[in-house]
């Protein structure tokens, strides 16, 4: 790519126009991608459709390399620039496209903006009287979804703390001002909790080709325990978080980060700072196991097998730790046959005797 084709994207700062937008509570993650690329259009010195659809990509790429999660941001990226690609105009000069494109990215940004009571109003047939919820995390189109339903009906609510950012806490503390009861429950608590509640209602922050959710960590035992008690599970999405996506498992995840589920590595353990454990000292050791196969030749695992002293006392002339019940090392002197080892075995049987 040439220095002219990259200029457009360089005078304006792509991430700090998403972080200012982001200030909004009301705007969502796929909204803010879609304002900041509108002002990069308005900003962009492209004179060509290509030039423009370049710095569009460029600036979606910037995004989502500074993004830790970029997932719902990538959904409103793909939505815009397929939108400016395929976008049908009757203008006469590049000048006049580019601002009919970014008048229809600031319209649609404002009536994305009322998905979120249109979703609210369907839900509302989903919610009886007298329901008890249980949700996950915060989600703003959930909060919306009930805050509608407590104008009409009652409602309690339970919702889960959402660990490690703890979000729970911030949905409960909208409901409670709002005047409805909720309770905060631990996460490891769902399949306490499942039995007391008529559904779940979660958010979803992405809507993926194969049918699942993406959404705050936690919300997939969620499903399989409402799945196992038979409690309907609903989620919410706005049509712009429908991402071209198709993860086969969790672990298929752009955002997937292994080292989470890597197990530490222990330093090295020196005999001389640990030394032998307590109560395994080789006298009193009867055996020790190791990985070869059993063999009836002598290997190092019979090494550890040895006779007490008041074993050795009363039969100083067998040592029946060994598989003939050879004579114990300081008697051994003569060579030993199978024959003589049993007749020792069977002295020593009579001795003890």
């Amino acid at each position: 790519m040439s220095g002219t084709d990259s200029a457009p994207s360089l005078d304006f700062d792509i991430c700090a126009a998403y972080r200012r937008i982001l200030e909004d509570k009301e705007i969502s993650p796929p909204l803010a991608a879609i304002l900041s690329l509108t002002e990069l259009m308005i900003n962009s010195k492209a004179g060509t459709m290509f030039e423009l659809v370049q710095a569009l990509n460029d600036g979606a790429k910037n995004l989502k390399k500074r993004t830790p999660n970029p997932i719902s941001l990538n959904a409103g990226c793909e939505l815009f620039i397929a939108f400016v690609t395929l976008f049908p105009h009757e203008s006469d000069s590049f000048g006049g496209l580019k601002t009919e494109l970014v008048k229809q990215g600031q319209r649609y940004a404002a009536e994305a903006l009322s998905y979120r009571d249109k979703i609210a109003e369907l839900a509302l047939g989903f919610i009886k009287d007298d329901s008890v919820i249980l949700t996950h995390s915060y989600s703003r189109v959930v909060m919306k979804a009930l805050l509608h339903a407590h104008k009409t009906k009652r409602i309690s609510v339970y919702v889960t703390e959402a660990r490690p950012r703890g979000l729970g806490l911030k949905t409960h503390a909208a409901l409670t001002a709002a005047g409805i009861p909720c309770t905060v429950v631990l996460d490891s608590a769902v399949a306490y909790v499942m039995d007391q509640v008529d559904f779940v209602l979660v958010g979803s922050e992405a809507v993926v080709e194969s049918g699942g959710l993406i959404n705050a960590v936690g919300s997939n035992q969620m499903a399989i325990v409402a799945k196992a008690a038979n409690k309907p599970f609903f989620a919410l999405a706005e049509s712009y978080k429908f991402h071209r996506l198709f993860p086969l498992s969790q672990y298929d995840l752009p955002t997937h980060n292994p080292n989470i589920l890597s197990f530490p590595s222990l330093p090295a353990q020196s005999d001389a700072a640990h030394g032998t454990q307590p109560g395994a000292s080789p006298g009193v050791s009867s055996l020790a196991i190791d990985g070869n196969p059993p063999s009836n030749k002598e290997s190092p695992s019979f090494a550890h097998r040895t006779m007490t002293p008041e074993q050795i006392a009363r039969n100083p002339d067998v040592d029946y730790t060994s598989f003939f019940g050879r004579r114990h090392p300081h008697t051994r002197g003569k060579s030993e046959s199978p024959d003589s080892s049993r007749l020792m075995l069977k002295n020593f049987r009579i001795n003890r005797a």
